[in-house]
């Protein structure tokens, strides 16, 4: 028996995504703030915070540019000016960083949702490069934040649809990619549930994720499933992308763990 949640809200819009991109990097920005920039970042330990940094700068330049020019094909990073002041303070950083989610945001105002341009994903136009650089920043501000050890919080729709749209990428990547990983999470019907317990009913932020043969599906929806995750939204968000830990986190798991251990691995594309 299944009890249904409100239907979820309109799809948040083009100009929200961009206000979120600047909006969100000025958070980030407040995290560097008289922050240790060579600290280590435990959730992209390849990078130094400064380095996570200057990835999510470089990202906002590139997608700028791939708009900006209506690209046909993937940009060379030798096409994308404007590096960053790799030996200055981290005035020049912040500064950099702002800079950058400005033009971007510009940039896509500009051009429309509609506008036509290269992605790697599912839609290829500038509403794609909205959402998925609104998303890119969310979570690498989670990356500082975490490294950091300041507070982190993300406001409920947009986590929401952090989540929404993770879960559309999962499946466009088993649609297109053939490696073992992600094909894996075909897995006959078994179910997941996320649960958010601190929003709005009419935020409807719970899902019911099918590992179908097919694919993944998803719908919001409350409804018993074979494995759950239950917390705030925020922390059912940073679990389901790697970045906060199940077990003695936030987040409650419920059911089968071995299935939630089996999406968590595969659902994952470093």
């Amino acid at each position: 028996m299944t009890t249904s949640v409100p239907r979820p809200p309109a799809p948040l819009s083009h100009d929200r995504f961009c206000d979120e991109i600047t909006a969100q990097t000025d958070l980030l920005r407040a995290h560097l703030t008289d922050a240790d920039l060579t600290a280590t970042v435990p959730t992209c330990p390849d990078w130094t915070v400064r380095e996570l940094a200057e990835h999510v700068g470089r990202a906002h330049r590139w997608a700028e540019a791939v708009v900006r020019t209506r690209a046909t094909e993937a940009l060379p990073d030798d096409q994308v000016p404007d590096r960053a002041p790799a030996d200055d303070g981290p005035a020049a950083l912040d500064a950099w960083l702002g800079d950058g989610a400005r033009r971007l945001a510009d940039t896509l105002r500009a051009a429309g949702p509609d506008a036509a341009c290269w992605s790697w994903g599912w839609r290829r136009d500038a509403g794609f490069w909205a959402r998925r650089m609104t998303h890119e920043t969310v979570i690498h501000r989670a990356d500082a934040a975490l490294a950091l050890k300041t507070g982190y919080d993300v406001v409920p729709e947009i986590a929401a649809d952090a989540i929404d749209e993770w879960l559309r990428i999962v499946r466009f990547v088993q649609d297109v990619d053939a490696r073992d990983a992600v094909q894996q999470l075909r897995a006959g019907g078994r179910t997941l549930h996320l649960h958010a317990t601190d929003t709005a009913p009419e935020l409807a932020a719970e899902w019911l994720i099918e590992l179908r043969d097919e694919g993944v599906v998803w719908r919001r929806d409350h409804a018993k499933a074979d494995a759950a995750l239950r917390g705030p939204l925020t922390a059912v968000l940073l679990a389901f992308y790697r970045r906060e830990p199940v077990d003695g986190g936030r987040v409650e798991a419920l059911g089968d763990r071995e299935l939630l251990d089996h999406w968590l691995t595969r659902a994952s594309f470093a």
